[in-house]
């Protein structure tokens, strides 16, 4: 299956709670977790780029550079970089959740397509996943106003929107790896 629709991952965070940048860790056979996300998801959508503030990949991919302060590691600036570049909707995802398979992306693109909202995105039994989903123009002015004012919570932009969650009943497709803890179990869980 292939989606009509552009996705970003995004690989632009501060990774303090890891130790070091995550997107550049090995992960699942490859030189970076940034690649093993950039290779597994590029068949399965219509174009694919990398959010993050510099080109530090060793390999190459499409890049958005998110023109924010240097400092501000916010996913805010992130989703305001990629609607500029991008110039319409588009899926989101982390770049520390390697196991969002196509069964979840799937149901979120078809709850998408249903009917119009400003964001869908994917809630399990352990919480909203904001960097899991689609956001649409409609959230532009909004977010640049949010942007302006320093306000970079996900979940506020998410509670003044018309936003769509859409329920799965298992958290394990959303484990997402921010500690060398996780980080060693995410991996475990890959191979």
């Amino acid at each position: 299956m292939r989606f009509d629709l552009p996705c970003v991952v995004f690989a632009g965070g501060k990774s303090s709670r890891m130790g070091s940048d995550k997107a550049l860790l090995p992960f699942g056979g490859y030189e970076t977790l940034a690649e093993y996300q950039y290779r597994r998801l590029l068949p399965l959508f219509s174009r694919l780029y990398i959010s993050t503030k510099t080109d530090k990949f060793p390999f190459d991919a499409p890049l958005i550079l998110d023109r924010e302060a240097k400092d501000l590691h916010a996913p805010t600036a992130g989703l305001l970089a990629a609607f500029e570049a991008i110039g319409g909707d588009f899926f989101a995802i982390s770049v520390d959740t390697p196991f969002v398979d196509e069964k979840v992306m799937e149901r979120l693109v078809e709850v998408y397509t249903q009917k119009p909202a400003d964001a869908v995105v994917a809630r399990s039994p352990g919480g909203t996943h904001p960097m899991c989903g689609i956001y649409t123009m409609r959230l532009l002015p909004i977010l640049r106003e949010m942007v302006e004012e320093g306000m970079h919570r996900l979940n506020h932009l998410l509670r003044v929107s018309e936003t769509r969650f859409v329920d799965f009943p298992d958290d394990a497709p959303f484990f997402n790896m921010n500690t060398p803890e996780e980080y060693a179990e995410g991996k475990e869980r890959g191979s």
